[in-house]
């Protein structure tokens, strides 16, 4: 198994000795753990900002480099966003579903509101000349490009969008 470069940075400056790389491979952390993380929280901006620090957290552990870690924080939580200010219209009687999990081969994280769904399709283009100067519409864009894969599911009421990150593909980029 390849460690993941910032170990290595951290072994050639010192910052870590032998003994520490060796539990780190008999134990790497991108082994999945047993279990997903699942959690449902207020329809907040501080709500945003907790599944934020818990992507933060799961990339870390799994031995995403800063940029990688940076790009899935940054996904989940401009989803996390989308379902609390669009699905959920900062409704205080509705919450927001969360999950992560490690399956060892990718991290997935689900992010789930209670409003009334829409249609990524009818998404207007970023990227057209009409929409270059507007000051919103670009998330589900910067959402798809940092993950690997990107999913919507109606629920219902609600939308449910899974954005997965391959660990491989991750740590090929190291």
């Amino acid at each position: 198994m390849k460690l993941p470069a910032r170990l290595v940075r951290e072994f050639r400056r010192g910052f870590l000795d032998v003994p520490s790389l060796r539990r780190w491979h008999t134990n790497p952390v991108n082994v999945p753990k047993p279990g997903r993380r699942s959690f449902r929280l207020n329809s907040t901006m501080e709500s945003v900002c907790e599944v934020e620090a818990a992507a933060d957290k799961l990339a870390a552990e799994a031995g995403l480099n800063e940029d990688e870690r940076f790009h899935v924080t940054m996904a989940v939580r401009e989803a996390a966003v989308n379902a609390v200010l669009h699905g959920n219209e900062y409704d205080p009687t509705r919450e927001i579903a969360v999950g992560l999990e490690n399956t060892g081969k990718a991290l997935v994280f689900t992010i789930a509101d209670e409003g009334r769904g829409f249609s990524p399709e009818a998404v207007p283009d970023p990227l057209a000349p009409e929409n270059l100067l507007r000051g919103t519409g670009r998330g589900i864009f910067l959402i798809r490009s940092l993950m690997d894969e990107v999913h919507f599911r109606q629920l219902h009421p609600g939308t449910e969008l899974t954005l997965v990150k391959h660990l491989e593909a991750a740590s090929e980029n190291k």
